[in-house]
């Protein structure tokens, strides 16, 4: 026992480790399912589907909740290396990124849709949890990153605050990696395909000692980039990853296990650039818009290098470039004592970014760079209880508590055409004659401090009343305390004496410095019914109590008459998120068809968004900034169908309705083509929600045939969605159109194990746009990400 203790203390106590909660009790799954998924192979059915969604393993059919689960297999099959590669197999689940630092996902539409809510604003969170290996990644830019040797991937609907914790209000994605085997085992995948991409990943594993298994992965792309600089001679969007993950695993006994994880994940690439969309118009005067006769590309006789965003071609002068990378090293901890497991996860993670971006987006110099150098640590550490057996009583009951600091650097420098492109050609009540050069070398420099500290107590039991009738009931209180510190000064320009030059460059760039704190304590939790219909058929329903913490807005602040920054301003409130859902789970014609339905309405208050408005400020001048609005409703029904058609034919499908709207939302941005030269506000109650499609399906098929002495082997999936606004405002000119991804591959599997495969990306060539930028400063001119062209190539894969 006392061997075990220090094994067990020993990864509580490590000093540069945080925690996560490791929640498999069963063993580990042995084979492959026809849907991807790792569980116990059943001959003539589909095999069942082992999940953590509720910290222990469960049959996922068993689950009282609404849930999506891809399998390591699956993603193998796929090609699928990162988040966005997962909005293929789930259509709930959305993903935007016109960066690595600008990444957002959301479930049912839910998290961080919007850039200037979550995505680079450090010091506000995501409303999806992002979990891999049990350790929670408080950045959303991480989640941008490829991921290597993949067990289980989980998507779980819906509040998840009781047993996840950290801000998921909309939901959580709980990846999980392939363990150690303490049987010898390989895997070497090489890929090459148009656009010259390369891709090489791999893994081995195997006993070192009888008690003691190691394994080691990796993963590396390139590509060419997919867009035209046609100033340049340039290819931009290049790809350029690498990952790898080190494990070691030790058993001295039955009793015990630690799991030690050590990662890093480079990404270095000329990206990411977006190209010309569409031109918008507002009620500025004609002089102020980018388009028309005596628009601004007019007065610099300036046209885009293409107006087709299909065309793929850009003609940014400013500099491009992602360095950027994070890493960690985590201790997972399982002590069985006998009624019930002990699991330890203490973690430490890092991220490291620095990006150079042309944000005018066009070949003038208006803006010449721009970037923030920024550098995150966090430390988490775990420790839950969760009971053993089958009795009538089970329940999960744990400690946690995270901290984080992430500091930047935001720079920004202007350009030789930004006084005539931001400012024109007069300013101020006498029209003051504005110098071309007014703005040339003009900048931004400064730094920003933020810090979080979080603790928390949960539990949650689950009482079988009768034997067909099992109710749930968890909670969690959460205490946080964040401080931020942000400060920029100005420098550059010509000198000037005049009062209204001067006014008009502080316009555009103004310096501020300001410290926030903000402490708040909230209660979350969850409760169910679940009811065995028969040994077939599950219903329950659900109500559910998410958090997503409030924050300290750490990209500056409206200011006041007297240039002050209004410190009113600086601390958003938490979100509150109230979730109903009902649903029924079946397991159908001896296990040859798995059916899941569910319906859930969702209402959040204080949700984080733009508002525009002046008591806060108290001028007699409207403004825009980050805060709250009283209410977002989101409701919808959801389908999972997974089918064994024949033997070695499987089928499954997908389908999400969300209807969201901002129920209450008073005071907000107004789109494009009401805006005038000053700021005004707009009423959005009752409109459609940003970022949310109303209909997302995917589908796919897996067909293996024995041909000769190997098998045929033809994977297809697709997903579609219907379109959507890609901003706030709701603005006609920043819809997005629905569009179809379709993926394919067909190879042929040799009974040495090596296997040759055939596939194509965007097999239809379908051309959509990821999502969009309303240029700043409100010209009109609209930027886009286009899709990815079709890429054909081949992969060389062998498992030893």
């Amino acid at each position: 026992m006392s061997t075990r203790l220090a094994v067990f203390l020993c990864a509580v106590a490590m000093p540069a480790l945080s925690p996560s909660a490791l929640a498999q009790n069963m063993p580990a799954p042995t084979e492959t399912t026809t849907d991807g998924t790792l569980a116990e192979r059943d001959a003539d059915g589909l095999p069942d589907v082992t999940v953590t969604a509720r910290r222990r393993a469960e049959d996922a059919q068993r689950v009282p909740a609404s849930l999506s689960v891809v399998g390591g297999d699956l993603i193998d099959r796929s090609y699928t290396v990162n988040t966005q590669g997962l909005t293929t197999l789930i259509p709930s689940l959305n993903y935007s990124s016109a960066n690595p630092r600008n990444t957002a996902f959301t479930i049912r539409g839910l998290g961080s849709s919007v850039v200037a809510v979550s995505q680079a604003n450090d010091g506000l969170e995501p409303g999806v949890g992002f979990y891999v290996d049990q350790v929670y990644h408080a950045r959303p830019a991480t989640a941008a990153f490829d991921f290597a040797d993949i067990e289980q991937v989980e998507e779980l609907r819906g509040p998840q605050g009781t047993l996840f914790g950290k801000n998921t209000t909309a939901g959580a994605l709980n990846i999980t990696t392939r363990a150690p085997s303490f049987t010898q085992e390989g895997f070497a995948e090489l890929s090459y395909g148009e656009y010259n991409f390369a891709q090489a990943k791999g893994w081995v594993s195997g006993p070192i000692t009888d008690n003691i298994a190691y394994r080691v992965s990796g993963v590396s792309t390139r590509r060419d980039g997919v867009i035209d600089n046609v100033r340049t001679g340039r290819d931009t969007n290049t790809l350029g990853t690498q990952a790898v993950r080190g494990q070691l695993l030790f058993k001295p006994d039955d009793a015990i296990q630690m799991r030690l994880i050590a990662d890093f994940t480079n990404f270095q690439a000329y990206c990411c650039g977006q190209v010309y969309l569409r031109t918008g118009t507002s009620l500025r005067s004609a002089g102020r818009q980018f388009g028309g006769r005596s628009g601004l590309a007019a007065q610099f006789g300036y046209a885009p290098a293409s107006t087709n965003p299909y065309d793929r071609k850009t003609d940014i002068d400013g500099p491009l470039g992602v360095d950027t990378n994070e890493g960690g090293v985590s201790a997972i901890t399982d002590w069985n004592l006998g009624f019930a497991t002990l699991t330890s996860v203490s973690a430490w993670r890092f991220w490291n970014w620095d990006a150079e971006n042309d944000r005018d987006y066009t070949g003038l110099p208006v803006q010449l760079s721009q970037h923030i150098p920024s550098r995150q640590d966090q430390y988490s550490q775990e420790l839950r209880l969760a009971s053993n057996g089958d009795g009538p009583l089970s329940y999960v009951v744990g400690l946690y508590g995270f901290r984080q600091r992430l500091t930047g650097r935001p720079i920004s420098i202007y350009g030789p055409a930004a006084a005539r492109y931001l400012i024109g050609t007069t300013t101020g009540a006498n029209n003051t004659p504005v110098p071309s050069n007014l703005l040339d070398g003009y900048g931004q420099d400064g730094r920003t401090d933020f810090r979080s500290l979080n603790y928390a107590a949960f539990g949650e039991v689950n009482y079988r009343i009768v034997p067909a009738v099992t109710a749930t009931l968890g909670l969690r209180y959460t205490q946080e305390d964040k401080d931020g510190y942000y400060t920029t000064t100005v420098s550059g320009g010509p000198a000037t004496t005049s009062t209204a030059l001067i006014n008009a460059r502080l316009g555009v760039l103004r310096p501020q410095s300001y410290e926030a704190h903000d402490s708040d304590g909230s209660l979350s939790g969850r409760g169910n019914l679940a009811w065995q219909v028969t040994g077939q058929t599950m219903a329950y329903a659900s109500y559910a109590r998410g958090f997503k913490s409030g924050g300290i807005n750490m990209s500056g602040l409206p200011l006041d008459n007297a240039n002050q920054p209004v410190l009113a301003t600086a601390v958003v409130r938490p979100e509150r998120n109230e979730t109903y859902e009902v649903g029924v789970k079946n397991t159908l014609f001896d296990r040859r068809l798995i059916l899941n339905l569910d319906a859930f309405y969702t209402k959040v208050h204080d949700f984080q968004a733009t508002v525009v408005e002046n008591s806060l400020t108290q001028t007699v001048q409207l403004r825009g900034y980050l805060s709250n609005i009283p209410e977002v409703t989101v409701k919808g029904v959801e389908a999972d169908v997974t089918a064994l058609i024949l033997p070695g034919l499987s089928a499954r499908t997908s389908a999400a309705y969300s209807d969201g709207e901002y129920s209450d939302y008073p005071a907000g941005p107004c789109p494009l083509e009401v805006q005038t030269a000053a700021t005004t506000q707009c009423s959005l109650t009752g409109r459609r929600l940003a970022s949310l499609p109303r209909f997302a399906i995917t589908a796919g098929l897996d067909y293996v045939r024995p041909l000769g002495d190997g098998a045929l082997t033809l994977h297809v999936d697709t997903a579609s969605r219907s379109g959507y606004n890609g901003d706030p405002s709701l603005s006609r000119f920043t819809y997005i159109r629905g569009y179809n991804l379709t993926n394919a591959n067909i190879g042929y599997r040799f009974a040495s194990g090596l296997e040759l495969i055939v596939w194509a990306r965007n097999l239809l060539d379908a051309d959509y746009i990821q999502n969009l930028t309303i240029q700043a400063g409100n010209s009109g001119l609209i930027l886009g990400s286009p899709s990815d062209p079709r890429t054909i190539g081949g992969t060389l894969r062998l498992r030893v």
